[in-house]
């Protein structure tokens, strides 16, 4: 992760910047922040998440809508855009036409932990995800075999961790039939 500080932008010329080049960036208090390639494995298990979650909402004619990486959460004073982002029907047409920028909670936002990165993902954007009122995150560690997932209660975040050989247990996706080992050997 680079930050990139020519001149600090605002939010607005954030919204329309472009360098020229492939580079991905999040927005963090008027500075640019680059955001690194991901390994193989982590794009990996991101598709997979992203096929699972969208099979289950059209299996049972969830009203979600499930993106991977292109979708941006406005947490007050920078963005995020995480790995796997599940919307309403209603935020998708909000931003169909416009930069993809979530001004209001998501129904569920996943991260998959980049082991240089893990406190980022375990601390700031739990801390950032917990007060904007994300009701569920997920966060996947293929290094330490885990799956956590945060779930709201009472304005807290409580947390479940699944193992290797244990069934995840969503709120969103409560028929779900996945399984820690599914998602790690995601294939």
């Amino acid at each position: 992760m680079t930050i990139t500080t020519v001149r600090k932008l605002t939010f607005e010329e954030y919204l329309n910047y472009d360098d020229g080049t492939d580079k991905r960036y999040e927005f963090n208090d008027g500075e640019l922040v680059e955001m690194t390639p991901p390994i193989g494995l982590h794009e990996r298990i991101v598709a997979f998440l992203c096929f699972c979650l969208t099979l289950e909402t059209k299996q049972k004619a969830y009203t979600y809508r499930v993106r991977s990486n292109g979708v941006e959460i406005w947490t007050g004073k920078r963005t995020r855009r995480p790995d796997v982002c599940v919307l309403s029907k209603q935020q998708e047409l909000d931003i169909l036409r416009k930069a993809a920028i979530l001004f209001a909670p998501p129904l569920l936002v996943i991260e998959v932990v980049s082991p240089d990165y893990r406190h980022v993902d375990r601390q700031e954007k739990l801390h950032e995800y917990q007060n904007m009122g994300i009701q569920e995150y997920w966060i996947v560690d293929a290094e330490l075999g885990k799956v956590s997932i945060f779930s709201m209660v009472q304005g807290t975040y409580q947390e479940a961790v699944f193992d290797l050989g244990q069934k995840i247990i969503s709120p969103t996706f409560v028929d779900m039939q996945l399984t820690v080992d599914d998602i790690l050997n995601a294939d």
